[in-house]
Order: structure tokens, then sequence, then C-alpha cells
């Protein structure tokens, strides 16, 4: 579900009477859906609860939301202060080209591969660059 969505069926299950809380990692998403009562952790999208097999502070993490059912008295977000401990941000935004290099003759996974080109295409084309233009022979 979209954070805009999650905003709107949290406010209306709270004029039910309901109390709702969202957790996000997305302060500025979650900001402009409104919700009712929020909660936020500086992670990588899809950790709100924390890094993979840290069960101690992914409990923390969740008595610390719980525990907003009490203490908060306005609407708003509140960010539990946790923090990831790899500097994820910077690495997040450093393009990464995670391509196979490229090379000026044709690469075949295995023998069977290679096999398979040449009697399908003729030697010519299979085992050779290719060229703008060219089209497989059959």
């Amino acid at each position: 579900m979209c954070h805009q969505s999650v905003g709107l069926v949290s406010r209306a299950i709270e004029a039910k009477g309901v109390p709702t809380l969202s957790m996000t990692s997305a302060y500025s998403i979650t900001s402009s859906a409104n919700p009712p009562r929020a909660a936020f952790t500086d992670f990588p999208l899809g950790h709100t609860c924390g890094p993979p097999d840290r069960p101690e502070m992914q409990r923390s993490i969740m008595r610390d939301a719980l525990a907003l059912f009490e203490t908060m008295e306005q609407p708003g977000i509140v960010d539990l202060g946790y923090g990831w401990t790899a500097p994820w941000k910077e690495e997040a935004l450093e393009p990464v080209d995670h391509r196979t290099p490229r090379h000026d003759t044709p690469q075949y996974q295995n023998q069977d591969d290679r096999a398979a080109a040449v009697a399908a295409h003729g030697v010519g084309v299979a085992c050779r660059a290719g060229a703008p233009g060219d089209t497989p022979r059959s």
C-alpha cells in the first residue's frame, strides 16, 4: 500500500475511535500523507524495524514505537533515534555499474552455448563481434 493510502486509511480508522501507528523510513513521504501517528527510523527502505539478524534492536524499536500510543498527545511523526551502522546513505548515492564487462568478441557461458550459437547462426556470425546492421544468418 502506498504511503498516501496508509495516511488516509489511518485517519479513517482513527475517526472510528481506533488508534493507529504508522512506521516509516521515508520521512518526507510519510509527512505528506499526514498520518495521525507515525514512528520514523532512519534506515534503508524495507528495513523500518532494523537490520536483519538484530532481534534485540528490532524488539527495542517495536517497544519504542508502541509506547507512542501512550506518549503522543498530538498528531505527527516521532524520530525514534535509531541509526543504521553502515554509511548506507552515502553508499546509496554513489553510482554503481553492476553490468558485466563488455568485450569485442562474443562471450559464452559454456561450450554448449557456443555450439548452439554456431548451429543457429553459423560460425561467421556466432563467433565474431556484431557490427551495426548485422542480422543473424539462417
